[in-house]
């Protein structure tokens, strides 16, 4: 198959791309950047924004599949404000759709996030919901993946953790209590690559499907952050701060530019959206692993990443 991977050069994307290829694909990655050092030689890749439709249609001719892994990240305030999320998410997903009718692509997947909703608490989850609607609505083939939070290398939520929650004396929002559902990458990409390959063979099981896809255990912030550090021989020792005033703190934050946040060390990049999404958690209602013959107890888990075995055990699972 020809498969182009809009996002190919992100964390995911160069996971996905590799994955592919290893299973005899011809990938082309669609990316911001012509950045290919961590993908295959012959992986193809041009250059495009999917906010921006004439530098994005072009690849879309000759493809068989698509998969849209463009987003941006819900555990930072983005540049530009939250009107970014709609920008990329809604109107770049609307652009991948317009491109892949109007050049032909049988089939689409779609990654979107736990808790999509139109009318979501905050604007990621809401403009995520929203491009699920423009893909469903579509004339292609399509496929939607809600995975929780994706960790592994190169990714951003082990130590976005480190940061949020300092070792020593950790003061979190709630005491820490959010629960997340962590999946990790290598156990996630090859579930996107057999939804693209399972419309080769007709009778497709998973066209028309949403699927919630959650790692082998279910963990708090405060947890999380023990093994993050305690895998540096750091001790993590959790101050509970009140909702409200961790509310406070965190919406003040609104107002002060992401150039000066960046500047002060230890200071996430937040503010009132990432506060509302600490307030629910990011955990399955059920673990759509299994519509793809996975059991959960085979997934990966975050010690096991993080612990002297990682390596060894990400090895045994990608041999």
């Amino acid at each position: 198959m020809h498969v182009l991977v809009v996002g190919g050069t992100g964390f995911i994307g160069t996971h996905l791309c590799r994955e592919l290829h290893d299973r005899g694909h011809e990938v082309t990655a669609l990316s911001r950047s012509l950045d290919s050092a961590a993908l295959p030689s012959d992986v193809r890749i041009v250059m495009g924004d999917v906010t921006a439709y004439d530098s994005i249609q072009g690849a879309f001719e000759g493809q068989d599949a698509v998969v849209n892994l463009v987003a941006l990240s819900p555990l930072f305030r983005p540049s530009g404000g939250n009107e970014m999320h709609f920008e990329v998410h809604e109107g770049g997903t609307a652009n991948v759709v317009q491109a892949a009718e109007e050049h032909g692509v049988d089939r689409m997947v779609q990654l979107s996030a736990l808790g999509a909703d139109p009318h979501g608490d905050t604007a990621y989850v809401r403009a995520k919901g929203l491009a699920e609607g423009i893909v469903q609505q579509s004339d292609l083939e399509w496929v939607i993946f809600r995975p929780s939070v994706v960790f592994g290398d190169g990714g951003e939520f082990i130590p976005y953790t480190k940061r949020l929650a300092p070792p020593y004396v950790t003061p979190l929002p709630g005491g820490g209590k959010t629960r997340f559902q962590p999946i990790w990458v290598g156990d996630l990409v090859p579930l996107l690559a057999d939804a693209i390959e399972s419309g080769e063979a007709g009778n497709d099981p998973h066209a028309g499907e949403t699927y919630e896809i959650g790692g082998p255990e279910v963990l708090t912030l405060a947890e999380l952050a023990e093994l993050a550090h305690g895998a540096d021989g750091r001790s993590v020792g959790v101050i509970s701060i009140p909702m409200s005033i961790a509310g406070v703190g965190l919406k003040s934050l609104d107002a002060v530019p992401e150039s000066v946040l960046d500047a002060i060390p230890g200071v996430p990049r937040m503010g009132s959206d990432q506060f509302r999404s600490l307030q629910f958690d990011n955990t399955v209602k059920r673990n759509d692993t299994s519509a793809f013959g996975v059991d959960t107890g085979d997934l990966l888990t975050v010690a096991s990443y993080l612990g002297s075995d990682a390596n060894a055990s990400a090895d045994a699972k990608l041999a």
